[in-house]
């Protein structure tokens, strides 16, 4: 039998796959990879992280060689020969020896080409300069390892927010560069939309990145500095300059289609070979795998081009298996390729970022309709049990049709994105629907994952959606709200709106909703909000069940807003640094650590509080804590696995007078310094009074705690544990039922009247006695909601009520109920106060908020 021979063009991810597969299949196939480079199978995904020193070995990007590939494989890899033509008549090569220059002839009864793609050069003024590089390949790496061990570069600009480009900015940031990336778009990383997107900028911004977003480069000049470093000048289209010692392109890609082109192979708009079913080309003796061809999009079956290392092995793997069938060396069927789904997922500083299937830019693109032709599910959830510590946010979002087919899925957050990406792309792969992730039985243990798991909430969500039973409105639905005709509806407790409010919002807490629904208008449109969105969803359902017809609930609650429109409310400046303002209105900008050096040595931190995975209040009443144990002008330094928790610290300083001085990331946590009081012990500058401007209303906060019920005297203790942690006076004042929380736990020897003492016998003798107002079922319900409360790291009653005394908080007996009720001041606990409703009242007029609960 006469012996065939398949000829490779690249001897990369899909060549050498093919290669590999097709020795598998048949012993005795002539096969021959043609690579004009000097390396194969090389990890070129992990090429910025050997930059990075992440990756220390070079041999560790090297999988193959073509020593290895001829040993184990028998395949003849000639690597620095170069194919100048294909000729398809003949069914030959002709190929080039760099080392030689010397032409010869390559014949073959199965030519692949898998000649990969490219880096977009653009005619860009000054673009071939010095210190200017590109990073695609083996060689490319040795160029920039080089000059970045010889230049010793502090600066470095990444032209291009894709995968490589955000990816190389990490490892520059890491190799002690300031770094700079210009995207001419308005977002990094297209495979998500913009909202999601902007969770990747922030975090960006936090590392002290600068992001240029909008922009693109106009020209490149290299500069000659006075010390003899070069630099390289880059001028923008808006005008701007930036000077960079290092700059990395990362425009884009374009397929190495020119063979194919020359060889008058079938090529689409864009360059990419077109390919059937099976990965052939327009010749019937020619295929085609990677990043060089088009492909089909699994979700919409529309043509495009997805250059991910992936599919291209998946496609090498198809295509071994249909030329050996063609060549007689196997008598299964030919296989199709279905398609390309773009799943994608990339770490950017402490974010890992990931997507599957179609986002809602193409569905907009392709004239789909939100609400009409598909739905958006937008959720805020845990990585893991949030009692279990490490427990960090992650923001999900889905789309599908009305029907619930899954169309596509966009994660971003700190831990376990990558195995919820996973799990949406099998199954929509397979054609689950919403549905099919409600069913979902996924591994879970507190430190991977919760009992209701991430994607199996998407489902719920979706299916809600689906059912009429939650309308939400767009990411950006508050931004054009005519106040005439909708309510937004802040569902928050009070102190929760200390550290952030939205502007025209009107505020009942979730647990006063029933009580309070005659102050909205049915005939108005309700968007409720609260932190992450699941007591807004709880708030749309009470008014939907009450008749009022037109509910929505603003997704992701204000955590996401936050982050999705960090720079309208916070306005930051382009690289992440923070600022503070002065009275004059003259912005000074806070120094860094480096900058400080030993003048912060006379304010070294005194403190430092881990606050990850506690429950609000709890990391604001910690940082409280801290700071009235310090001194005027020392420092504290608080972690926290939230990155929102950084924009709620700003903003409690700004309301309690303390300085922000700096915010970073350190392993997926983010981590303030507070100094206590202004900031001019720091920054060497006169006193400016930084968040001094009092205001004239009454600060205080007032409440009567009627109730004995555990529920209403917990909420109580939060609320004034956070108006406390604030800097506000609190007082707490007990009547009647309310008495029973201050009672203490042990009998008292105290002679009264009978009556006194049968009221004595029938209430509950303090804090750990109280029961639940709903639920309670003879006490198992109260003990259920304590075990919940110590599994979710939420301080019980009794610590909460010592927390509110050293935080205080004035808490006051009513002396004329207590002798109603017949309780003495020996049966109440240590620390409080006797008053009667004068005292009050005279509280109370020094107040702006007042609650009777």
């Amino acid at each position: 039998m006469e012996q065939k021979k398949v000829v490779i063009i690249g001897g990369v991810a899909g060549g050498a796959t093919t290669a590999a597969r097709l020795r598998r299949i048949d012993e005795n196939i002539e096969i021959i990879i043609m690579e004009k480079g000097d390396y194969i199978s090389y990890a070129n995904c992990g090429l910025p992280y050997y930059i990075g020193d992440v990756i220390k070995e070079r041999e560790a990007l090297l999988l193959q060689t073509p020593q290895v590939m001829k040993k184990r494989f028998h395949i003849d890899v000639r690597i620095g020969n170069e194919v100048t033509s294909i000729n398809k008549e003949e069914k030959s090569v002709t190929v080039r020896r760099n080392s030689t220059g010397e032409e010869y002839k390559e014949s073959y009864d199965r030519l692949v080409i898998s000649t990969g793609s490219a880096p977009l050069v653009p005619p860009i003024s000054g673009i071939d300069g010095a210190g200017i590089f590109t990073l695609w390949n083996i060689p490319d790496t040795d160029q920039i390892k080089a000059f970045i061990a010889e230049r010793k570069p502090k600066s470095a600009a990444v032209i291009g927010g894709g995968f490589i480009g955000l990816e190389m900015a990490e490892n520059l940031k890491e190799a002690g560069c300031h770094v700079s990336i210009v995207e001419m778009q308005d977002q990094v990383m297209a495979p998500v939309d913009f909202e999601m997107a902007q969770l990747v900028h922030e975090n960006i911004k936090m590392n002290g990145v600068e992001l240029i977003l909008s922009d693109g480069v106009k020209s490149f000049e290299r500069i000659e500095n006075a010390d003899g470093n070069s630099k390289t000048k880059i001028s923008l289209q808006s005008g701007r300059i930036l000077e960079a010692e290092l700059v990395i392109l990362s425009i884009g890609i374009k397929p190495n289609s020119v063979l194919a082109k020359e060889a008058g192979l079938k090529l689409n708009a864009r360059g990419g070979i077109v390919v059937d079913d099976y990965l052939k080309t327009s010749d019937s003796s020619i295929y085609a795998v990677g990043d060089v061809i088009e492909v089909t999009a699994f979700v919409e079956k529309d043509k495009t081009m997805i250059p991910l290392a992936g599919p291209a092995n998946k496609q090498a793997r198809i295509c071994a298996g249909n030329i050996a069938v063609e060549l007689g060396s196997a008598t299964y069927d030919k296989e199709k390729y279905e398609g390309t789904q773009g799943t994608s997922v990339a770490k950017v500083f402490d974010v890992t970022v990931a997507a599957t299937g179609l986002n809602e830019k193409a569905m907009k693109r392709m004239g789909k309709e939100p609400d009409k032709d598909y739905h958006v599910a937008l959720i805020n959830q845990k990585s893991h049990a949030g009692y279990y510590p490490g427990a960090a946010p992650i923001t999900l979002k889905m789309l599908f049709t009305p029907s619930g087919k899954i169309l596509g899925a966009q994660i971003v957050g700190q831990d376990g994105v990558d195995k919820r990406i996973d799990v949406i792309a099998t199954v929509l792969r397979l054609g689950a629907t919403v549905q099919d992730l409600k069913q979902l039985e996924l591994a879970y243990a507190p430190p991977y994952s919760s009992a209701k798991d991430p994607v199996n909430m998407l489902g719920f969500v979706a299916d809600n959606i689906l059912k009429g039973m939650v309308k939400f409105v767009p990411w950006d639905g508050l931004e054009a709200v005519d106040e005439k005709e909708t309510t937004v509806l802040d569902v928050t407790e009070v102190f929760e709106r200390m550290a952030f409010i939205l502007p025209g919002s009107y505020h009942i807490p979730l647990g006063e909703l029933r009580d309070r629904l005659n102050e909205l208008d049915k005939n108005k449109k309700i968007i409720t909000y609260c932190a992450i969105g699941v007591r807004s969803y709880n708030a749309a359902r009470i008014l939907m069940m009450e008749g009022f017809e037109k509910v929505a609930v603003y997704p992701g609650g204000t955590s996401f807003y936050k982050s999705v429109f960090h720079e309208k409310l916070y306005g930051e400046a382009t690289d992440g640094s923070q600022h503070t303002e002065a009275e004059s209105g003259e912005i000074k900008e806070i120094p860094t650590q480096e900058e400080r050096g030993t003048a912060v040595e006379n304010v070294a931190i005194r403190k430092a509080l881990d606050c990850s995975g506690l429950q609000c209040p709890g990391p604001i009443m910690k940082v409280f804590q801290a700071i009235n144990e310090i001194e005027e002008g020392q420092l504290i330094e608080v972690a926290a696995t939230d990155m929102g928790f950084a924009r709620d610290i700003d903003a409690w300083c700004k309301r309690t007078g303390n300085t922000l001085v700096k915010t970073e990331q350190r392993n997926k946590q983010t981590v303030v310094f507070i100094r206590k009081g202004c900031c001019n012990v720091i920054c060497g500058t006169p006193d400016i009074p930084v968040n001094t401007a009092p205001s004239e209303l009454p600060q205080g906060k007032t409440m009567i705690v009627f109730s004995g019920d555990l529920d209403k005297v917990l909420a109580s203790f939060i609320i004034a544990n956070g108006a406390a942690s604030m800097g506000r006076p609190v007082t707490m004042f007990f009547t009647f039922w309310g008495l029973n929380v201050l009672r203490r736990p042990e009998k008292q020897k105290v002679k009264k009247p009978f009556m006194d003492s049968m009221f004595g016998v029938m209430m509950p003798r303090g804090s750990s006695k109280l029961t639940l107002s709903n639920m309670n079922m003879g006490g198992m319900g109260t003990a259920m909601m304590k075990k919940v409360m110590k599994d979710k790291n939420v301080n019980s009653l009794e610590d909460l009520m010592k927390a509110a005394m050293t935080n205080g908080v004035k808490i006051v007996a009513c002396t004329m109920s207590m002798d109603v009720m017949g309780l003495t001041k020996e049966e109440l606990i240590d620390g409080i106060e006797y008053a009667g409703v004068a005292a009050y009242l005279g509280d109370a007029e020094q107040s702006n908020v007042n609650l009777f609960i």
